[in-house]
Formats: structure tokens, sequence, C-alpha cells
């Protein structure tokens, strides 16, 4: 390392520096700068756009409880305009709605499965995995309900999706396979958000209880 012994020495070794250096550095910095600049109006032009699709979801909102006829076709246009965002999955969560209160279940899991495979989030793919299990089940197709639960969810999930098996299980007459779904869903803390999920438990523990039989009476001589 050198040691200048006088401020003038040090003065011209920092002159002799920036002769050589200079350029380099000060072209550097304008880079930066110019990266700098052009990465906040990047987000600031992100942030319009996600301002702009949000107004656009509450405005699609608003006008499907004003007008509900155009609301599906309405629905379905900004789905295609913003696919890949969160708010083209929510509207398709909104129109099985829609569907559902027309018990249109053909409709519904069309919507539900548009849903989850657009689904930009762990969270938004796991609701609408969750309804479209509860539809499946209703509609008594129970290896299809199983088979979307056994899709990967997020660990929050575990106790409806466990819950959503037992429903199933049991309307199979699986009641062994039942009871430890149920089981499994109080584990990870179900009955905070399905309080009668303890019923469902104890009934079934009273029907697996029961004789399968009664005892045949005597017969009279």
């Amino acid at each position: 390392m050198e040691v200048y012994q006088t401020e003038e020495q040090q003065v011209e070794a920092i002159k002799g520096y920036w002769q050589e250096n200079g350029n380099t550095i000060i072209a550097g910095i304008v880079l930066g700068f110019a990266g700098f600049i052009g990465f906040n109006l990047y987000q600031d032009n992100q942030l319009e756009n996600e301002l702009a699709v949000s107004d656009g979801y509450q405005t699609l909102l608003e006008n499907a409880s004003k007008d509900k006829a155009s609301f599906n076709e309405s629905a379905a246009q900004f789905i295609k305009d913003n696919a890949g965002t969160s708010y083209a999955s929510l509207t398709a969560l909104a129109l099985a709605k829609e569907a559902a209160g027309e018990k249109n279940w053909l409709e519904v899991k069309t919507q539900l499965s548009a849903a989850i495979a657009s689904a930009p989030t762990d969270g938004i793919k796991a609701i609408a995995s969750l309804r479209l299990a509860r539809v499946q089940v209703q509609l008594e197709e129970y290896e299809q309900a199983l088979a979307t639960l056994a899709n990967p969810l997020p660990e929050s999930f575990t106790a409806a999706v466990e819950e959503v098996k037992g429903d199933t299980y049991l309307l199979q007459g699986k009641k062994e396979l039942a009871h430890n779904a149920y089981q499994a869903a109080i584990a990870a803390d179900g009955l905070a958000g399905s309080p009668g999920l303890q019923m469902k438990l104890d009934d079934l523990a009273t029907v697996t209880s029961l004789p399968a039989s009664l005892p045949a009476e005597p017969a009279v001589k």
C-alpha cells in the first residue's frame, strides 16, 4: 500500500486515479441511476395496471348485482383480458357461485376448474379445490372428489381437506376411513373453523358401536 507523506501527494494521486478510471466510474453511476429510474417507472406502471384491474373487478361485481343477465358475458371477457392475475381466478369463483345459485353444477365445476388452473396463489387454488370437491361429493362423484383433494394444498387448509375427505368416505360407507379423516381434521385445529366437526365424529362413533344386528328371538314352541 502506498503511503503519501503530504496532502499534495494525496491530491496528485487522486487526480491520477480519476484520469485513469473517471470515465468508467461516471458511466457506472449513470447506468445505475438510469436503472434505478427505469425500475421505479416499471414499478409505477405495474402498480397502475394492478389498480386498473382491481377497479375493473370491483366494477364487474357491482354490475353483477344490477344486471345478472350480462354478468356471465362480462365476467368471461374480464377473465380473458386479465388471465394470470388473481382477479381472473376470483372472477371464476364468482361465476361458479352464480351457477350454483341456479343449480347448474356442470358450469360450477367448469368455473372452479378454471379457477384452479389459473390460480396465481396456493391460497386461491386451495379455496377453489375445496369448493370443487364439495360439489363433486354432492353429485356423488366420490372418487373425483378424493382426487381433487389429493393435490398438494397449503398446510393451513389441512383441516378443511380432511373434513371433506371424511364426508366423502362416510357417504361411501367407509366408516373407518371417515373416522380417521375426522380425527385428522380435529388434530389440525379443525374445530376452530367447523364446530360441527366433533358432532360428525361422535355420530360416527355411535353408529360404529351399535351391533350389526339384533339377536333372533327364540322360537315359540
